[in-house]
């Protein structure tokens, strides 16, 4: 199916972004993550401890501090907050939603980093991202599943996908266009490492997306498998569509998730090289077929993959968000690192 169809069929199954950003307990208020949220830790002097031999490498926010402000609140308190990020590396200004688990804040990971999500939409994922809000419940299935142990318990950050609702932009760097793949790729995780405590290491990196959400972000880890190691892409497009690539098809060509995952399935298969894609597929949506053609052509070696198909599901993001409780998230999760209490 071609990516505007898709776009059109996930606006319709959503219908809720006017209802996301208003009426929010608490909206507009200021919110920070920078410290975890205990007054006894507060009050009890931490003693410097020697660094512990064989952990990943926790990286301290560098700054500087980003200013929050409440967009949504969790029943269990947390919050989703905003902020408007002007990219250093792309050159372009956006909102980047942020959401921190309550294990973030527990004074016995206060020196661990975290995992992080980047969340991204399908539609046209701009002026928000849908999963910011509250109804498809990403961030209140992430708790459970993680008290549960079907998942880590990820910083899910949500940036907004394209510069406009006129086009879609494929998360890449189209030539004469805003640069959205420096964006996604480079901008969004500076600006996380500089406001949140992270691993230093790919093992802490994940996507994941819906639509032409699931296509951005299968495309950045098959691209930079050095900084990010999995992704769950539900209901993607595996070839690059947007219209803009007209007269640059070089460019779009290096921007090919079949082409980059051919090239790096040709690797040898060793930790560092391994990377791990979730795809997704409701059983009353198209596209089943393309995947297992892209999973048998391409996974092989360092590519792993695996294919949760969703029963009764469609392309929207309700049923995606069921895939991942299915299996989906708890497969990256095996994967990848997670947060370390203090000794």
């Amino acid at each position: 199916m071609k990516r505007l169809s898709r776009i059109l069929a996930a606006a319709l199954a959503l219908g809720t972004t006017a209802a996301l950003v208003s009426g929010c307990s608490g909206e507009g208020a200021p919110v920070t993550f920078d410290t975890p949220r205990s007054t006894a830790a507060a009050d009890t002097p931490r003693t410097p401890r020697a660094p512990r031999p064989n952990l990943p490498e926790t990286v301290l926010p560098t700054g500087p501090t980003a200013r929050f402000t409440t967009a949504n609140t969790l029943e269990d308190g947390t919050k989703i907050g905003v902020t408007t990020l002007s990219g250093a590396k792309s050159g372009f200004t956006g909102k980047v939603w942020v959401w921190a688990p309550k294990q973030y804040f527990d004074p016995k990971y206060a020196e661990s980093g975290f995992p992080v999500l980047v969340a991204l939409p399908g539609g046209n994922g701009y002026p928000v991202n849908y999963w910011m809000g509250t109804d498809l419940k990403l961030q209140s299935s992430i708790s459970a599943w993680s008290r549960e142990g079907k998942s880590l318990p990820f910083i899910v950050v949500m940036p907004v996908l394209n510069p406009d609702d006129r086009f879609y932009y494929d998360g890449s760097d189209i030539p004469g266009q805003p640069k959205m793949g420096t964006w996604l790729t480079e901008d969004v995780p500076d600006f996380v490492r500089a406001n949140f405590r992270t691993f230093a290491s790919r093992d802490g990196w994940a996507f994941m997306g819906s639509s032409s959400g699931a296509f951005a972000g299968l495309k950045a880890v098959l691209q930079r498998p050095d900084r990010f190691k999995a992704v769950i892409a539900s209901g993607p497009d595996t070839v690059p569509d947007s219209p803009l690539w007209a007269g640059h098809e070089a460019e779009r060509q290096a921007n090919n998730p079949e082409r980059l995952a051919a090239a790096l399935s040709a690797k040898p298969d060793t930790e560092g090289n391994r990377v791990y894609v979730a795809f997704q597929i409701g059983s009353e949506e198209s596209g089943a077929p393309r995947l297992k053609s892209f999973m048998k052509s391409y996974g092989k070696g360092p590519v792993k993959t695996r294919l949760q198909v969703i029963q009764g599901g469609g392309h929207n993001a309700r049923g995606y968000i069921r895939g991942m409780g299915d299996g989906s998230m708890e497969w990256i999760s095996r994967h990848m690192q997670g947060p370390i209490p203090s000794s």
